[in-house]
């Protein structure tokens, strides 16, 4: 059974750090793409970032390129997101996400951002 496990989610002050866990179990993990994706309250879910599982490379959307960085460590089956100079509009819910070309098939539960002073 395939698990994505969040963490690391919290309320931060604008202008802030955090640094988001996705823990994965049940796939072969560096063979997958791992995605980042958020929900804000009354809108719709929307891509963050993603790393590729072959060689590494990586995409953001443009909200967050430059602030937010996504790594991964297939020895711990982790993928990370990094996030910097936190805005209050990157309030939500972040998921996590496992697929391949682009096309995500496995989801975490999310984690819960708030930026706020």
């Amino acid at each position: 059974q395939v698990q994505l496990v969040e963490s690391g989610g919290g309320l931060v002050q604008p202008g802030g750090s955090l640094r988001l866990s996705c823990a994965a179990s049940g796939l072969p993990f560096s063979t997958y793409d791992m995605g980042w994706f958020r929900q804000a309250p009354g809108k719709e879910r929307e891509f963050v970032g993603r790393i590729a599982w072959s060689l590494g490379s990586t995409s953001y959307a443009d909200s967050v390129n430059g602030r937010f960085t996504i790594s991964r460590d297939n020895t711990r089956n982790t993928v990370y997101l990094q996030m910097n100079s936190l805005k209050p509009e990157d309030t939500g819910v972040y998921y996590c996400a496992a697929g391949r070309d682009s096309r995500y098939a496995y989801w975490g539960q999310g984690t819960q951002v708030t930026v706020s002073s």
